[in-house]
């Protein structure tokens, strides 16, 4: 049985002892074992800051930005291997593709970015922000700001189900800006993203010390955090929370980056009737994001807010099309959603949907009897999607209790008003998005949701065929949210970049700062 290895100080790490089974989403069986058994946390994030930073600081952004193209380009000529394996996590090849060829147009975006937008010279420590200052009336003292490279290193912590684009999506930006990784995967997946790693490492292409990576528990590492390490995260609001209260982590005031599960909502404008192109829009986006990698979203539709007199229509057409999702065995071509990614992830849905329908009942599906395709519904994490109705608006816990998986509740609102009310229930989310031909209800309602939302995505028939949907992260805008989403941000173009570097006032006369900063 393989035994997942660490990638520490430059070389692979076996673990001591034989660690907690990882098994495949499909058939149960146990297809790794993983552990972090043996790993000096503290030797790793020294030989980060002492080796990593030093060799990435050698090099200019441009070339730093280089190696990320060449990087993209050597992973995507693994991406067939990368798909098979994905299939062990449930993926269909749809799902893989998502995820897999997201993340590495991730690491080619950041690559173009670096070229575009940061300096070309010799070195890759400053880069200049904004115009200068006069400070004086002669001119003679001037002043402006510089940002440099953070001397610690990148900790990366990862959620389960992106585990491909996840550490690619931290990876990238970290690297352009020149400070080491170190990265945490998520156990259910970690098969695969051992397996991204390793490639990585066997192009030969990123400097000594510049990537390492932990599999299993990241036991002390938070213990010996200094104030230039910052520590970005993806996972649950509740560990989000433990992890960003760690003493060290508060004693040094450790750069703390949030991306938690949150209760995104898509608003139907009451333009949007049965036979308009919006309705269908509206239908056939929130029965994507429920089935697309099984409903395992961070941004995936978890209330359909829904004007109250299209309620039954909505319900009616969402089931009807949910009626032709096949579950099963990704390898049949027939299946068009696969399993969780984890028999255990599928018991904590089924317990939040038991929550859930306290105040809500079922419309479509049946949380406790799937017959999967070409699979055992007992070994393999399958559930078939699970659509609920809300009448009571008021009801609490439709906008606080996450299912993480193909789950989604509907729920009426009778005013623009109360559909940014309700929207508001979530207490800050990674993404909403309203789909309506009104610009006057569109304006209304995004102003409304924006102070509580990342992103906000708005559907009409212009935008519909370009459209990349409700829950597409892009990495020349912000992923992140205000509240429950963790109050962080990750990529936003070159703001992913100088979350890793120190934002600096300088002062000085003119002859001064053209020599530090190079611009005249």
């Amino acid at each position: 049985m393989t035994a997942l290895r660490s990638y520490v100080q430059d070389r692979w790490h076996t673990p001591t002892d034989e660690g907690a089974p990882v098994h495949d989403a499909v058939t149960g069986e146990v297809i790794a074992h993983v552990s972090s058994a043996g790993v000096d946390m503290a030797a790793a994030l020294h030989h980060a800051r002492t080796v990593g930073g030093p060799e990435l600081r050698a090099l200019s952004f441009h070339r730093r930005a280089a190696l990320l193209a060449d990087l993209a380009s050597y992973l995507r000529g693994h991406r067939e291997e990368l798909y098979t394996l994905s299939r062990t996590t449930g993926a269909t090849l749809f799902d893989s593709k998502y995820d897999i060829d997201g993340g590495i147009r991730v690491v080619q975006h950041y690559a173009a970015l670096g070229e575009r937008e940061l300096p070309g010279g010799d070195e890759g420590l400053v880069h200049v922000e904004g115009a200068q200052e006069g400070l004086s009336r002669d001119g003679s003292f001037l002043g402006g700001h510089i940002l440099t490279p953070l001397r610690g290193a990148a900790i990366q912590i990862n959620a389960y189900n992106f585990p491909v684009w996840a550490p690619l999506e931290k990876l990238a930006p970290a690297l352009l800006a020149g400070v080491p990784s170190l990265v945490k995967p998520a156990t259910q997946t970690c098969r695969l993203t051992s397996r991204l790693m390793e490639l990585v490492v066997e192009s030969g292409l990123l400097p000594p010390g510049s990537l390492q990576f932990i599999c299993g528990s990241a036991g002390d590492l938070l213990d010996h955090v200094t104030e230039q390490d910052l520590v970005s995260f993806t996972g649950s609001a509740a560990t989000a929370q433990r992890l960003r209260t760690h003493p060290a982590v508060v004693r040094q005031a450790v750069r703390f980056n949030a991306e938690a599960d949150s209760v995104n909502c898509s608003v139907l404008g009451p333009d949007a009737t049965p036979g308009t192109p919006e309705f269908e829009l509206y239908v056939d986006q929130l029965v994507t994001e429920m089935t697309v990698k099984a409903g395992q979203k961070c941004t995936a539709i978890r209330r359909a807010i829904v004007p109250a007199e299209l309620m039954d229509a909505v319900s009616e057409a969402a089931a009807a099309r949910l009626a032709e999702v096949v579950v099963g065995n990704p390898t049949d071509p027939t299946v068009t959603m696969g399993a969780l990614a984890s028999l255990g992830q599928r018991e904590e849905v089924r317990r939040c949907v038991k929550t859930l329908l306290d105040s809500a009942r079922l419309v479509s599906g049946d949380p406790d009897r799937v017959d999967p395709v070409g699979a055992d519904s007992e070994r393999g994490a399958f559930l078939t999607p699970l659509l609920l109705r809300c009448d009571d608006p008021g009801a609490t816990a439709p906008h606080e209790v996450e299912a993480f998986g193909p789950v989604s509740t509907l729920i009426p609102y009778t005013s623009p008003e109360h559909a940014v009310f309700l929207a508001a229930q979530g207490r800050g989310s990674l993404a909403a998005s309203v789909v309506t031909g009104d610009p006057a209800f569109a304006r209304e309602v995004v102003v409304g949701l924006a102070p509580w939302h990342g992103r906000v995505l708005v559907l009409d028939t212009e935008s519909a065929k370009a459209s990349t949907g409700h829950g597409s992260p892009l990495p020349a805008l912000i992923h992140g949210g205000p509240g429950r989403a963790g109050g962080g941000e990750e990529m936003g173009g070159i703001r992913g970049v100088l979350h890793h570097m120190q934002r600096t006032a300088v002062q000085g006369g003119p002859g001064m700062l053209r020599a530090l900063t190079g611009r005249a």
